[in-house]
């Protein structure tokens, strides 16, 4: 059977699999990155990993892969296939692209194509998830940090350096907290999960606190964490709304550690970003179908474009 490897790394795991030309997922395997040894030691993580995805495809269908797709994270050269800049993993223009097509085939190479996670995982709700037949979509990742990826007719809109969609750093506060970024107030510093837990943890949560204890405690009626969910839900509509005026999408596709509260936090996301469409129409705002496993099959999709396009 034909198939192709696609590995999605993270800041401290990685999710592979052999995926069909339908998207299928025909073996799944997870491995820690290794980064508490540096930089080199994730390459080589990586690539052994997908040597090892070569190995097993072959010991189960009797043919190698025809190509190769990777996800990852920071920015990305999709052109050129290599992995620009990952501040988590200390990378600094790695050519995954070359690294892998010889680890997997040798002097000849095999096909690989690479891209950056959030916009992998927007293929893939596109294509075969949540925004499925929708010609223009925004997905949204809402986790330790937040990134977006612009979805039109089937692809994804990379930008012209590799950036689009960085939606987390838009300043929504420009008096709020100091992002990662450097920035002030970046959506990312005050709607994310992990910003989200810092206010929860301070308003009342208690050390160690979570996003997830936060929504919790909102269910519960707890009026402090309601406060605090507010603050985030007015934050994310307005980043929302941002995007809107810029795209005019017809849906947002939302994922990540947040879209796990559900109507918790869908309901008043709803209300708070019809408020403030006001000339435009409020775009569907909708969970996302693939869970963790979409940056992996988003990998695996542009792998069979590559293959598709004869390369």
């Amino acid at each position: 059977m034909k198939h192709v490897i696609a590995l999605d790394v993270g800041g401290t795991g990685m999710k592979a699999a052999l995926v069909a030309a339908d998207g299928t997922l025909l073996h799944e395997a997870r491995r820690p990155t290794g980064r508490e040894r540096g930089p080199d030691a994730v390459v080589e993580a990586v690539l052994d990993f997908a040597a090892d995805l070569r190995a097993e495809g072959e010991k189960r269908f009797g043919v190698p892969a025809v190509a190769a797709g990777v996800a990852v994270p920071g920015v990305v050269d999709e052109k050129n296939g290599v992995a620009v800049y990952a501040s988590n993993l200390g990378w600094d223009r790695v050519p995954f692209r070359d690294l892998l097509g010889h680890r997997l085939g040798g002097e000849g190479g095999v096909p690989v194509a690479l891209g950056h996670d959030v916009r992998c995982g927007g293929l893939a709700e596109g294509r075969i998830g949540a925004a499925r037949g929708i010609e223009r979509y925004f997905f949204l990742a809402l986790g330790t940090g937040i990134a977006g990826a612009i979805g039109i007719e089937g692809r994804i809109e990379s930008g012209a350096n590799g950036a689009s969609g960085e939606i987390g750093h838009i300043q929504i506060r420009p008096n709020g907290p100091q992002c990662g970024c450097g920035a002030l107030g970046c959506l990312e510093s005050v709607a994310s999960a992990s910003a989200v837990a810092r206010a929860w943890s301070a308003s009342g949560g208690g050390p160690g606190a979570s996003a997830a204890d936060a929504a919790r405690a909102v269910e519960a009626g707890d009026p402090d964490a309601a406060a605090v969910w507010q603050y985030m839900v007015d934050a994310l509509a307005d980043g929302i709304v941002t995007g809107l005026r810029l795209l005019d999408p017809s849906t947002f596709v939302i994922g990540g550690g947040l879209a796990e509260a559900g109507d918790t936090l869908f309901e008043p996301l709803r209300r708070a970003v019809a408020e403030r469409a006001r000339f435009q129409a409020p775009p569907a705002l909708v969970p996302a179908r693939l869970g963790d496993t979409a940056g992996c099959l988003g990998a695996g999709l542009l792998a069979w474009d590559l293959h598709g396009a004869g390369h």
